[in-house]
């Protein structure tokens, strides 16, 4: 079947999906109506699309087999992959302005789009468990979600919001998004605000959308992909270098502080579709970062009690341990260390309220987050130290080459 690629009223490329494929992939690109409009990310060369870089980012708009549970709501809706729920609604999303129009449809966006229409709970009550009716609506942004966690989107109060849940025996998400935020808001440093609260004696997070009918989200793995990284160019470094090439500012402070979040709150899965940029749906000018969201998995998630704390913490995106990804921090002298006193016995008080997690397993992780605090301040404190160091010996050079004059005398003495 034929569609057109959208971006908003925007027509982008037409493209035909093969729906008898157990992939339900893009088949052809039949015509490229606006390359600048193109998803960022994606090669456009001589007035042709990448047509298998196109179908990653399709088969990436849809929710990953990884997915708590996706198995048994495939089964219930007789349905193979998850790629097939995309057309189901038209491919729209609350992360951005894409979707599929069905050639010779009338369908529109302003009549179809999640941001200013009402759309349907039933996908996301079965991606919790729930069957709401016997006839399913699955016109959702539930559809295109990412990440292996059981969430959801709902409109509160108007606004859209997005619903997640834990994972183990512990259910520990939630609250670590909870003590990301309290972390944050100390460093003052611009994130999702997540809040905890508690349904059929399950604890499940809740965040605004941070991307409206204007804006859109892009990753920093598109951000990445817009050039060949170099073989030896470190990702760090490939990821500053496609920000200033694009015109994106702030890289380096925003990744200074992220990086640091990260280290404190030893968090394990910051990949590179965890952060990105927002984008101008309309000028397709970048706005600047997207503020710190999806912290869940982190304060030792996946490691016994007993082991915990473990500070030979895996981390991403840029390298694979945190003791060697702190040092790819350039500043600190935005950080004020005084604003972490007490923060360890403020995420012990967030966690006292998680019925799933015991008093050994909690003190253990507030002993962890004070530690490091603590390596922390020893990175900076040795960081300054190596610094005045280095200072001290230039100095010395500088003189010690002055030669030998009554003046320059007087100067090294």
């Amino acid at each position: 079947m034929e569609y057109i690629l959208m971006q908003k009223s925007y027509p982008v490329v037409k493209i035909t999906i093969d729906e008898n494929s157990d992939k339900c992939k893009i088949d052809k690109i039949t015509e490229l109506y606006m390359p600048e409009r193109v998803p960022l990310g994606i090669s456009v060369r001589n007035g042709v699309v990448n047509k298998e870089e196109l179908n990653e980012w399709w088969r990436g708009r849809a929710i990953p087999l990884s997915r708590d549970g996706i198995d048994n709501v495939l089964a219930e809706l007789e349905i193979a992959i998850p790629q097939a729920l995309l057309k189901k609604s038209l491919g729209l999303s609350l992360s951005d302005q894409y979707w599929i129009c069905p050639v010779g449809s009338e369908y529109r966006w302003e009549k179809v789009n999640f941001f200013d229409n009402d759309f349907s709970a039933d996908m996301g009550n079965l991606l919790f468990g729930n069957r709401s009716s016997a006839q399913l609506n699955l016109m959702s942004p539930d559809n295109t979600s990412d990440g292996w966690l059981k969430k959801k989107w709902k409109i509160i109060n108007g606004k859209r919001c997005l619903v997640k849940g834990g994972s183990g025996q512990s259910l520990q998400e939630p609250y670590n998004e909870a003590i990301a935020c309290a972390l944050m808001r100390r460093l003052n440093i611009p994130h999702t605000e997540y809040s905890v609260f508690i349904e059929e004696r399950k604890p499940y997070c809740v965040c605004d959308d941070f991307i409206d009918r204007d804006t859109e989200l892009i990753s920093a793995w598109y951000i990445m992909n817009t050039e060949k990284k170099p073989n030896h160019i470190p990702v760090y470094q490939h990821f500053l270098n496609c920000c200033e090439h694009l015109g994106i500012c702030g890289a380096s402070d925003f990744l200074d502080r992220m990086l640091t979040v990260d280290y404190i709150i030893a968090n394990e899965d910051r990949h590179q579709n965890n952060f990105g940029i927002i984008r101008n749906a309309d000028t397709l000018e970048f706005i600047g970062f997207a503020p710190i969201y999806d912290s869940g998995t982190s304060l030792w998630l996946d490691t016994p009690t007993v082991l915990i704390p473990d500070h030979n913490v895996k981390s991403k995106p840029f390298k694979p341990v945190h003791s060697e990804q702190i040092k790819l921090v350039k500043s600190f002298s935005w950080l004020d260390l005084s604003k972490l006193d007490g923060f360890a016995d403020e995420c012990y008080d967030i966690l006292k309220t998680a019925n799933y997690i015991d008093e050994q397993r909690r003190s253990n992780i507030c002993k962890g987050v004070a530690e490091r605090i603590q390596m922390l301040t020893a990175e900076i404190t040795n960081r300054k130290a190596n610094y005045l160091d280095t200072a001290s010996n230039d100095l010395k050079q500088d003189v010690s080459y002055s030669g030998n004059s009554e003046e320059n005398e007087d100067l090294e003495l």
